[in-house]
């Protein structure tokens, strides 16, 4: 920023393990969102390396980026980037339209409890069902990466309930390596790892040998 040099992240050193479900945990401003952002191939880091399996990120094309982005990774942010003017099942298809084996748009919408909703437009749906379109739109493609960014962020306590339980079933069901990005500690207590953040480095992480379901989870 001008002559001031903002470090976001520093020192970043982690793994995550296939089929985890992982919550990333911190205050505004302590580097979560850039870190998901490096995971997704959405920003390369100024330095170091980033590894998805064998595939080295930081050296990757942008059109190899863009690959990895479409074939491996599904998104799911706090707003939910829906397309007004189409129904849920079409705001789906925008994205199994583009990938190699995805699932029906149906099926990914039955799979988060809208397979009555599927013709339904946005400003029919509620903000919870919205962001259930969302995370259909994100699992269609089948990625073995799913990426969520204060998922429940924009919801009251009985809706991000609901949404974090179809985060969960997919992760369970479709065995999707699960990173949820969160300020609110309860959250992790669903987790089977928690990372947390502070100032652009990881203070502490963990496996969680007291996981709970999220239908226990007291907000």
């Amino acid at each position: 920023m001008g002559e001031v040099t903002v470090s976001a992240l520093r020192g970043v050193d982690l793994s995550l393990s296939e089929g985890r479900f992982v919550v990333l945990l911190g205050p505004s401003g302590s580097g979560k969102s850039t870190l998901l952002n490096i995971l997704g191939g959405l920003d390369v880091p100024t330095s170091g390396k980033v590894f998805y399996r064998d595939k080295d990120l930081t050296t990757a094309t942008e059109f190899e980026l863009t690959q990895y982005r479409r074939q491996h990774v599904g998104f799911v942010f706090q707003f939910y980037n829906l397309i007004p003017s189409l129904t849920a099942k079409e705001n789906v298809a925008l994205v199994t339209e583009i990938t190699g084996n995805p699932m029906s748009p149906e099926e990914a919408l039955s799979l988060v409890g809208l397979g009555k909703r599927i013709d339904h437009f946005p400003s029919q749906l509620s903000g919870g069902e919205q962001q259930r379109v969302a995370i259909a739109r994100a699992i269609s493609k089948r990625p073995d990466v799913l990426l969520c960014d204060e998922p429940t962020g924009a919801l009251d306590v009985h809706t991000g309930i609901t949404v974090l339980e179809v985060i969960e079933r997919i992760n369970h069901e479709l065995g999707t390596t699960t990173v949820v990005i969160t300020h609110n500690a309860m959250i992790s207590a669903i987790a089977d790892d928690v990372i947390s953040m502070s100032d652009g480095q990881i203070s502490e992480q963990h496996r969680n040998a007291e996981k709970i379901p999220v239908g226990q989870l007291q907000w």
